[in-house]
């Protein structure tokens, strides 16, 4: 097993830091141990701040998205081939092999997820653009835009014991996309965990200096020295929550608080489901695995059962036999399934949540004062049985109490509307599943869920093969939920990156608009210059590159050709009769496509050059009817230019104008090509 240093040491304005008191013993889950002390005494809170604001915040800011997505997918490359180390300090929290994967893998997957969509969803700058620019005056000369840039404070991140390394990497990824430094504090009794993952961060020099700094021990201070511009993202209890919402920083100083708390997560069986169904082994079989898990210490995890009255004994039946298999232990035998808790401390927490549950319930599985272990001592070691609850009709401690241990209540309903009262009566949870194969109890059950919680699995045989399951929550997906849940919200792909950005609109001229955004706006200069823009590479365009082209007459034969060769007789196009009925046309018209079509034989440069292919149109619309006899031109402007950091290619976003002889608009939207990013000579070129 690997080992850990005597006392951990937090990171601080480039260097490593060892509080200056011995610090507080961290015991070994499994074996009662000491694994090592953590203390934050004498650390210097505001040199922290100083540091993550002068230099780590300014370093990462200096890079486009593009470019910090791409160092998260090197830090995700580096930390994967280090697994092995991280997984051997893992056993000492009490996490098996399965726990370990679901924190450690499912970090470093977290970190590949953002550097994905960072490539894909953000464009290769420093601003996002959100929405259209709108009008503000008639005649297009005065317009505002709301876009995205990056705040200039810090991310400070207060984690929970349960995932020492997910817990960091899933915000740490979309914060360092936004632009921030962050600084970690991680729970004391697993932090061990964090520093082991940190030293390798900080000694593979890929992040830039002050991006990441950390905390092992007390927070002390460092919210006192926090303002406007900075953050907090807490994961923990209800009552710590609610100490940090009323911290002066919070309340009078504008630092942002997102709150990830107690979360009483139900799944529902559907009325539908009989025992001879398949859904009825994935319900249980789900509901057993989220008991078991990292010994129920997820705040995904199931606490409440909600089942119809009629099949409920089967299903008490059901979980308690499945439960029966699960062997506890020693997280390094190969044979257990569930492992410790990861204190003493929190045994001590979770028994005393099943005293207050069994206040309004029986125990129908397990004994929380005694187990039987494998290769461990049942004392020494956190240690706890898993435990099944029955509750009485009308019982109120479920719907109050959060055993933060492998311990789940199940619930009985009639009607399905008592399904969803019951779900409700958690007061907004992280996550509820829905176990059926009936639509309409999905429909009725999920509207009613919705409100309550953050995200919702509806599971039957169909999507069970691919499902992730009820308690895994994915980068690409919003985890967080409303009430008791905290009210926050995390992951959830780009919207977590622009959650840590300020949000502004701007006002002012289209040449304005275009010089702030780095993007071309309806309205601003276009650029004739004689060269015709698909003859340039990415490093010569340049925005507003424009090619105005000839005209063309639309003729009743390119229609009725159209019609033929496609086999798009809509009777718009091809019966007159029908066509002048209708109010809309008039009269026979061009199909909408024909004239993107022919707009494109207008813009297109024929031979080989730069651009090396079309991906995609965007926003087309259409917008007067083309008629026989009518004269189409176009305008192509260069809107956006992105490089592609890992090819010799980047993308060009054109703006596509469509208008006829009286100049009225007939389509607009988007072209995307590729474009190479310098010139090369062709045999055409000589």
């Amino acid at each position: 097993m690997r080992t850990v240093s005597t006392q951990l040491e937090s990171y601080v304005a480039g260097s490593w830091f060892r509080g200056t008191d011995g610090g507080e013993p961290v015991l070994d889950a499994v074996t009662g141990d000491e694994v090592t002390r953590v203390s934050s005494h004498g650390l210097d809170f505001a040199a922290l701040v100083t540091h993550a604001r002068q230099v780590g915040g300014p370093a990462v800011r200096r890079l486009t998205f593009h470019e910090r997505a791409t160092l998260l997918k090197e830090l995700a490359l580096h930390l994967g081939g280090h697994k092995d180390d991280f997984y051997a300090v893992s056993l000492r929290t009490g996490a098996t092999r399965r726990d370990s994967m679901v924190d450690i893998d499912g970090g470093i997957g977290t970190l590949f997820s953002y550097a994905s969509k960072g490539k894909r969803e953000l464009p290769n700058d420093t601003v996002v653009l959100d929405g259209a620019p709108e009008p503000l005056g008639k005649g297009g000369t005065f317009l505002g835009q709301h876009l995205y840039t990056s705040r200039t404070g810090v991310a400070v991140q207060i984690n929970a014991f349960n995932f020492p390394v997910w817990g960091m990497l899933e915000k740490l990824a979309p914060a360092f996309l936004a632009g921030l430094p962050s600084i970690v504090k991680p729970g004391s009794q697993t932090a061990y965990l964090t520093e082991a993952v940190v030293r390798q961060i900080i000694a593979s020099d890929i992040l830039p200096a002050g991006s990441l700094q950390l905390v092992c021990g007390s927070a002390g201070t460092l919210l006192d020295e926090l303002g406007e511009q900075d953050s907090v993202a807490f994961t923990g209890s209800a009552h710590t929550a609610e100490l940090l919402r009323n911290h002066p920083s919070v309340l009078h100083r504008g630092v942002r608080l997102g709150v990830e708390a107690d979360s009483l997560n139900c799944s529902i069986l559907g009325p539908d489901v009989t025992t001879q169904d398949e859904e009825f082994d994935l319900f249980v079989k789900g509901v057993v695995t989220e008991m078991t898990v990292k010994a129920g210490q997820k705040c995904t995890a199931i606490r409440r059962v909600i089942v119809p009255e009629p099949i409920a004994d089967a299903v008490v039946d059901a979980i308690s036999a499945r439960l029966g298999r699960i062997t506890v232990g020693d997280p390094a035998d190969q044979s257990v399934r569930m492992g410790a808790l990861a204190s003493l401390g929190q045994r001590d927490e979770v028994r005393k949540a099943i005293e207050a549950l069994r206040t309004s319930a029986e125990i129908v599985y397990g004994d929380p004062a005694h187990v039987d272990v494998v290769g461990a001592d049942a004392e020494r070691g956190a240690f706890l049985s898993p435990v099944l609850l029955r509750a009485r009709p009308g019982a109120a401690e479920p719907h109050e109490v959060e055993p933060f241990g492998p311990v789940s209540t199940v619930l009985i309903y009639g009607p399905v509307h008592e399904a969803i009262e019951l779900a409700a009566r958690g007061r907004g949870s992280l996550v509820a599943s829905l176990v059926t194969h009936d639509p309409q109890v999905a429909r009725e059950v999920a509207r009613g869920l919705a409100p309550w919680h953050g995200r919702l699995l509806i599971l039957d045989r169909d999507d069970a093969a691919e499902s992730t399951g009820h308690g895994s929550p994915l980068p690409m997906l919003v985890h967080g939920g409303p009430g008791r849940a905290g009210g926050g919200e995390e992951l959830g792909g780009t919207r977590a990156v622009l959650h840590h950005m300020q949000r502004t609109a701007v006002q002012g001229s289209p040449d304005m608009l275009t010089a702030i955004t780095g993007r071309w706006t309806t309205g601003s200069r276009r650029v004739l210059d004689g060269v015709h823009p698909f003859r340039k590479s990415l490093a010569e365009l340049r925005i507003g590159d424009t090619v105005e082209t000839a005209s063309r007459t639309v003729t009743r034969d390119d229609i009725d050709h159209f019609a033929e060769f496609t086999g798009d007789t809509f009777y718009a196009h091809t019966d007159p009769e029908a066509a002048a009925a209708n109010p809309f046309f008039g009269g026979i018209v061009a199909h909408g496509y024909l004239v993107v079509s022919l707009a494109a034989g207008l813009f297109v440069e024929p031979n080989p050059g730069p651009v090396l292919a079309n991906f995609g149109v965007d926003n087309l619309r259409f917008l007067t009817p083309v008629k026989a006899g009518d004269t189409i031109r176009v305008s192509l402007t260069v809107k956006q230019l992105t490089p592609r950091s890992s090819a010799d290619y980047g993308e060009v976003r054109w703006d596509a104008t469509v208008t006829n002889q009286d100049d009225e608009q007939v389509a607009t939207y988007d072209v995307l090509t590729l474009v190479a990013k310098t010139a090369t000579r062709t045999a055409t070129e000589g």
